[in-house]
């Protein structure tokens, strides 16, 4: 399952600037404020020294979902990986119009996913616009939380939270310092899992794909405060499928998919520290999570086989702790647990924990070092486990530049 998209190119620092720019409208509209656009360079540089292994397409990072089950099956223990994989660019503009805030995000970093997979290649992460409350373009799903990721150095991070950047139409009719509220249609995307089904005719389980007639449909609101925060969000989707190559695509059917997403940070020491927890748990939401799982799969007997949306619960709890002024950790722990159904493969993935600590110097914003050591396990529907343990030396070299318009 991959939910990271992916694109090829090369495009320089300069380009990327001068065309935005040039794009920022002019005209009386454009004449209301200043223009502006920032640019954000990240330069990454890791070494990972992996104890045991795992697929090779993700040597870069720890996914339990890439965890053998099979010992041996990457290859004996042991892999030294250095990587250049979460460099990146960033750039964001502003200016207004119709008296109304514009905003553009464009971000991108390295780590070649999809049919990039295992490559040092241009990723494209973000890339929306903002236009008072509306929000249209690729950015994290309404369903996400994202602070309560982890000040981690590893590039994939918990398992258990809901992770994915998503085509989406948003409206966020309120946002300010107390409250948040925002709805959003989203690309809809099916994960299937044929399982047993290939028994009853092997070129079967070939022939089915998922059906995405309508798009998903999220929201979230949020209560900010100087404890912190909490955020409920919601997710419901039609997730169905139908057969290629046979008389009215046929066997089909659809099936109502839903998750609930409750999240927390609360700051502990004057906010130097903060507490990060996340429960999420539904039926057929396995694309939106970080790792592990299927939407969708067989229910039932091969007599009588029928489509079931598969439930999945996702737990993360971390700590981020401020030593002194510039050294800061990070540690804790992340859980995906699926419901299998009767007709999944024993090798269908069941379990993924993962657990991770750091230690990391930033004397400024513009520079951090630091060690993370990683712990992660995959146990599979039939029992079977495996784990990895890895340590990762992490250098991160950060610089912006801010070109304003009149």
């Amino acid at each position: 399952m991959n939910r990271r998209s992916s694109m090829d190119g090369t495009l320089s620092l300069p380009f990327f600037l001068a065309l935005l720019v040039s794009a920022f409208p002019h005209g009386v509209a454009a004449a209301e404020a200043d223009r502006t656009v920032e640019v954000t360079a990240t330069l990454q540089g890791d070494y990972i020294q992996d104890f045991k292994r795992v697929d090779g397409n993700w040597d870069d990072t720890l996914r339990p979902s890439k965890i053998p089950t099979t010992e041996g099956a990457f290859g004996d223990d042991g892999q030294a990986i250095i990587s250049a994989k979460q460099s990146g660019l960033g750039i964001n503009g502003s200016s207004t119009a119709g008296g109304r805030t514009l905003r553009g995000v464009l971000s991108f970093d390295l780590f070649g996913s999809g049919n990039n997979e295992g490559e040092t290649t241009f990723h494209l992460k973000d890339a929306y616009g903002q236009w008072g409350p509306w929000i249209a373009g690729q950015l994290y799903t309404t369903f996400m939380d994202g602070d309560i990721f982890p000040n981690t150095v590893d590039y994939w991070g918990p398992s258990g939270m809901v992770y994915v950047r998503n085509p989406q139409i948003r409206y966020q009719p309120i946002d300010d310092e107390h409250y948040r509220f925002a709805i959003a249609i989203e690309k809809p995307s099916d994960d299937i899992d044929p399982g047993q089904i290939r028994e009853i005719d092997p070129n079967l389980g070939d022939a089915i794909q998922g059906t995405e007639e309508v798009p998903d449909l999220t929201a979230h609101f949020r209560m900010n405060g100087d404890w912190g925060h909490f955020q409920v969000a919601g997710l419901m989707r039609r997730i169905g499928f139908e057969t290629l190559g046979t008389p009215g695509n046929e066997p089909s059917d659809e099936e109502f998919g839903w998750g609930l997403d409750l999240t927390t940070a609360i700051n502990v020491f004057d906010g130097n520290d903060q507490i990060l927890l996340g429960y999420v748990f539904g039926e057929g939401i396995a694309s939106y999570m970080n790792d592990g799982g299927t939407d969708l799969a067989g229910e039932g007997t091969l007599v009588d086989p029928r489509a079931a949306t598969v439930p999945l619960f996702g737990v993360v709890a971390y700590y981020n702790h401020q030593w002194t002024e510039g050294w800061t950790s990070s540690i804790g722990y992340s859980r995906t647990e699926v419901d299998n159904t009767d007709l999944q493969e024993g090798d269908a993935f069941h379990v993924g924990q993962y657990a991770s600590a750091n230690v990391l110097y930033s004397p400024d914003d513009h520079f951090t070092v630091g060690a993370e050591v990683l712990w992660g396990e995959r146990e599979d529907n039939n029992g079977a486990n495996g784990d990895d343990v890895r340590a990762q030396v992490t250098f991160r070299y950060n610089f912006a530049t801010t070109v304003t318009r009149h």
